[in-house]
């Protein structure tokens, strides 16, 4: 099977095909330059949507008995500004790819500009709420914690205003995740962690970290060794191990040096040299 990639005609290839379709289609209506540009803008390089809208103008000039099209009649005659925009095709798709990479990419023009875009097409705004909200957790992480509250909080008041005040927090959510510091280690360590476990085999908890809630798993030694952190200095049992026997520390979480993941990673380092003091490998 062959897959074709169809790409987006120029002003000028549009104008063309145009001016064929009104000589050809549409000689009984006359169009001036205002209602061309209007028409060809709309279409936005889509062949297919000229023609359609071609079809629409001519279906509502034979309506209205009127034999000229002007800019005018063009703008009472579309509901709104139809964008090229195809909810299931690579249109979508590939403008909330741009969104994603321009808030990754800490552009907040960007990211303004094809949030705006995706709306302007008709995007269900819950759907872009969703994915900032996934862009918060993905690429700010724990760099900015504040980014996941906020993608939050614009979804709930999206949910509470609606359409078009609520699209503000939306937007406003976006601005603030494009110049968050960013952090993709959460993300990483997680999928290394979910990777590694669903290869590895089913590994025993250690005896001291095991619940005891019967006699007989106390006369077992479950939870006997367990050192309580609270009573330990700083809150942190030195040289204690919380993973499966035999287990070699794999470092998923590896904490950027920005925003907050700079002070998580020098805490890190501080009870990694108590652990060394107290003998831990």
């Amino acid at each position: 099977a062959s897959v074709y990639v169809l790409k987006s005609l120029d002003e000028s290839e549009m104008g063309q095909l145009f001016d064929r379709a009104r000589d050809k289609a549409l000689a009984d209506l006359s169009f001036d330059d205002d209602a061309r540009t209007r028409l060809i803008g709309l279409a936005d390089g889509d062949a297919r949507r000229l023609l359609n809208l071609l079809e629409q103008v001519r279906t509502a000039a034979h309506a209205a008995r009127q034999a000229t099209v002007d800019g005018a009649f063009i703008e009472a005659t579309m509901a709104q500004n139809l964008r090229r925009f195809d909810k299931g095709g690579d249109a979508f798709y590939d403008q909330i790819s741009a969104l994603h990479k321009s808030v990754r990419g800490s552009s907040p023009d960007g990211a303004l500009y094809w949030f705006c875009r995706m709306l302007d097409g008709g995007a269900d705004p819950r759907y872009l709420a969703r994915r900032i909200i996934r862009m918060a957790w993905e690429d700010i992480g724990l760099a900015d914690p504040r980014a996941m509250q906020i993608a939050n909080d614009a979804a709930e008041t999206y949910e509470r205003l609606g359409s078009p005040e609520g699209e503000l927090a939306l937007a406003q959510a976006v601005t603030y995740l494009a110049v968050a510091a960013k952090s993709n280690a959460g993300y990483n360590a997680y999928n290394a962690a979910r990777a590694f476990v669903k290869q590895d085999g089913s590994r025993p908890v250690p005896v001291h970290l095991r619940n005891a809630p019967t006699k007989l798993m106390k006369e077992l030694g479950y939870g006997k060794a367990y050192r309580y952190a609270h009573d330990e200095p700083e809150a942190y049992a030195a040289g204690e191990t919380y993973l499966p026997d035999g287990m070699a520390d794999p470092h998923w979480y590896a904490p950027t040096p920005r925003g907050l993941e700079g002070q998580i990673g020098q805490k890190l380092d501080h009870l990694r040299e108590l652990d060394r003091k107290a003998g831990k490998k």
